[in-house]
């Protein structure tokens, strides 16, 4: 039951940080449309700074939608189920680091823990670790890694 506890606390610091992320996105696309409504018409066809500001606006719509994409891929972890092989949802745990399969955040450092990598199941790693099992060994960049954990 302890691993599944792990695995939660991973998931729910995850999903903390893409909704962080969402939440600044709003602001900043919010303040974007709110500054080109305030500038006005263009006052002249050289003056630009307007369409600037809604580009701006539209580039940050377009990484809101990725982060809403990421939370939505995190929404699909199932929590109840332990795994017994390396794939999407699961934490592998070798001699060298922990790593959580689910979207690539980077190092997230967990109290009592330590530090996990919260990686893609795209990634070369999260494909050479895929269907391995406790015991098994992934060889990967040329080194070869014992699997002490799955779950």
């Amino acid at each position: 039951m302890e691993r599944l506890l792990l695995k939660k606390r991973l998931l729910e610091m995850c999903r903390e940080l893409k909704v962080e992320n969402e939440k600044n996105l709003l602001l900043a696309m919010e303040d974007a449309q709110q500054s080109a409504n305030d500038y006005g018409q263009p006052r002249d066809r050289y003056d630009s700074y307007r369409a600037q500001l809604l580009r701006k606006r539209d580039m940050l719509g377009q990484q809101l939608e990725k982060v809403q994409n990421e939370i939505a891929v995190l929404d699909r972890i199932d929590l109840k189920r332990a795994c017994t092989e390396a794939g999407f949802g699961s934490v592998v745990i070798t001699d060298q680091q922990k790593v959580f399969i689910s979207i690539g955040i980077g190092k997230i450092c967990l109290e009592g823990e330590g530090d996990f990598y919260a990686i893609s199941s795209g990634v070369p790693f999260a494909e050479a670790a895929k269907n391995k099992r406790k015991g098994d060994f992934i060889v990967f960049n040329g080194k070869k890694t014992e699997v002490l954990d799955v779950f």
